[in-house]
């Protein structure tokens, strides 16, 4: 599964990439690991840490090398592939197999051996985690209240060493990198400790807020999936609803979602505020899809990938959509952003699901199987 979500999702970000103009020099670059962060930040428990001992200008010079060679392995993969599904057809017609199940076959893994080579050339932290960083210690600060003990619950899950994957935040960053070939300014990497209910000028700022927006959304629509599933574990932590209880984790859920909502609104962004709000929307409609459902709806796959979308990939793509929005860029640009964050979410989502077959709440830091009654009869 993670091969084809990936290479859609490398498809929709190489259309996205030529459309913008960035083919060139940082921006290249930039391409590729969002490109690569699909299969990348399924498969990464624990974020790597950020050195800023390396300076820009080694940075910049490193990250210039690496697109060459991710195109090259992905395009001898590909010839390779070729050679090989026409061997197997040949051998397939002696056992009676048709061309579509050697094709298919052999498409399926070329597709994952190239995105497996392309996401070893590039480090995706190395490009964006300094930023990542700026934004989490900006959630923390926005989430103080004047009662301590609710600004305590609210920033549980932004303590330093369990933020999680942030695996929405780098892709929004990457996106947004994307759109602007030179990078962000040295300025955004600071940072911005202005009042969440601030009007950002800068087009990077902005971005950034949906980055800080979207994980916001993310952590409170976990506190609120803690207390449905009455789970006792998270990131490895005790979670909020066993340390404080059902009561102060679903209002602690809330106020996150206020926050969230008075940062978006004071992007000044209509069109912005309706693909957000419509987030959270699809985030309630999702839960009560998973939990409450019929037993032909539980042996749908089709029921399963709507779910998934509702739950995971639309926080995802309609953020990207909504990063190239405030970037300025044009409908055709955006769409292929949302698309991009749609395969991103539904590949992350189904690995996320299988882990639960195959990984232990130890190494997950979460129970197995919570709600997934759904999968479990696919």
């Amino acid at each position: 599964m993670r091969g084809r979500g990936c290479c859609v999702g490398f498809r929709a970000i190489q259309k996205l990439r030529s459309k913008a103009g960035s083919l060139a020099g940082v921006g290249t670059t930039w391409w590729d690991a969002a490109a690569a962060s699909t299969s990348t930040s399924a498969r990464t428990t624990k974020d790597a840490s950020y050195s800023s001992d390396t300076s820009f200008a080694e940075d910049k010079s490193r990250k210039l090398q690496q697109p060459a060679a991710t195109h090259r392995s992905f395009l001898s993969l590909s010839e390779l592939s070729s050679a090989k599904a026409n061997l197997s057809f040949r051998k397939s017609r002696k056992n009676g197999f048709g061309l579509e199940t050697a094709a298919a076959s052999f498409a399926r893994r070329a597709s994952s051996s190239a995105l497996e080579d392309s996401v070893s050339e590039v480090d995706i932290e190395n490009l964006i985690g300094e930023e990542k960083n700026c934004i989490t210690e900006r959630i923390r600060h926005i989430v103080q209240t004047e009662l301590p003990s609710l600004a305590r619950v609210a920033e549980y899950f932004f303590q330093p060493g369990v933020e999680g994957k942030r695996v929405r935040s780098s892709a929004l960053l990457l996106v947004a990198s994307s759109l602007a070939p030179d990078g962000p300014e040295p300025a955004m990497y600071t940072t911005d400790l202005r009042p969440y209910n601030h009007f950002p000028r800068e087009v990077r700022r902005k971005q950034q807020r949906i980055a800080e927006i979207t994980e916001m959304i993310h952590v409170a629509s976990l506190l609120h999936d803690d207390v449905l599933d009455d789970a006792e574990t998270r990131r490895g932590l005790d979670t909020v609803n066993k340390m404080f209880g059902d009561k102060v984790a679903i209002l602690a859920g809330d106020f996150l979602l206020a926050r969230a909502s008075v940062a978006l609104a004071a992007l000044k962004n209509t069109e912005v505020v309706g693909l957000i709000a419509t987030c959270i929307e699809n985030l309630a409609t999702g839960e009560m899809m998973q939990s409450r459902c019929s037993q032909e709806e539980r042996l749908s796959l089709d029921y399963y990938y709507r779910k998934t979308f509702l739950k995971t990939a639309s926080l995802i793509a309609n953020s990207c959509k909504s990063v190239a929005l405030l970037g300025e860029h044009d409908d055709e640009v955006a769409q292929l952003a949302y698309d991009y964050g749609y395969h991103l979410g539904m590949s992350f989502q189904l690995i996320d699901d299988v882990l639960d077959f195959v990984g232990s709440s130890s190494s997950l830091g979460k129970p197995t199987l919570s709600g997934k009654k759904t999968l479990t009869r696919i």
